[in-house]
């Protein structure tokens, strides 16, 4: 299934410094019985989000109106736990197309470029500063730019590099996911099948 095209995002934000995020904690299993990919932002951190009556618990950073953006900057260690591609599903059905993190999970990591959503592993240092900066004033714009492999918190003009596989590079600037790229390549495909 392809996904919407990665090259250069420019947005504003959502801090949540939390450190140890398992996969649990960003789609409940009980919410894993779908099979399609859509509807799963509506549980994204369902039971940070909601109580158990189902209302919106208003010191939880997703229902403050005062942060939006398709850009999540999450504490250390974001994605632990189960290998559950679901809570990938639930961040991308959400609108994030970017996490930052000190440090990802790597199943995690491997489902989010899978997906469509970017993992970008900073320093503890520059993670830090991107969360003072958004708390400090929310419509603070990042700038993560693909092609260049670097990430830039626009106010100040600082940045760093950060690292991603050459292959995947290549899919999520095409929105290919794996079986998007061999469709890609039909055409050398049947050319080697029919020398063969």
């Amino acid at each position: 299934m392809a996904y919407d095209k990665f090259t250069v995002l420019t947005s504003t934000a959502v801090p949540l410094p939390t450190e140890n995020v398992d996969t649990d904690q960003i789609i409940p299993a009980r919410f894993l019985k779908a099979t399609e990919r859509a509807g799963f932002g509506d549980n994204l951190f369902r039971d940070w989000r909601y109580d158990v009556e189902g209302n919106p618990k208003k010191d939880f950073v997703l229902n403050d109106p005062t942060y939006s953006g398709k850009i999540l900057v999450a504490g250390k260690n974001f994605g632990s736990g189960s290998s559950r591609e679901h809570a990938v599903w639930a961040i991308y059905d959400y609108g994030f197309r970017c996490v930052v993190s000190s440090f990802f999970a790597d199943i995690f990591k491997n489902n989010c470029l899978n997906i469509g959503v970017l993992p970008v592993t900073v320093s503890p240092e520059f993670a830090d500063k991107l969360l003072a900066a958004i708390e400090a004033e929310p419509s603070t714009e990042i700038e993560v730019n693909l092609p260049e492999q670097k990430i830039t918190l626009l106010s100040t003009g600082e940045f760093e590099s950060f690292d991603i596989n050459e292959y995947k590079k290549s899919n999520m600037q095409n929105g290919f996911d794996d079986i998007d790229y061999l469709l890609n390549m039909s055409t050398e495909i049947d050319a080697f099948a029919a020398d063969r």
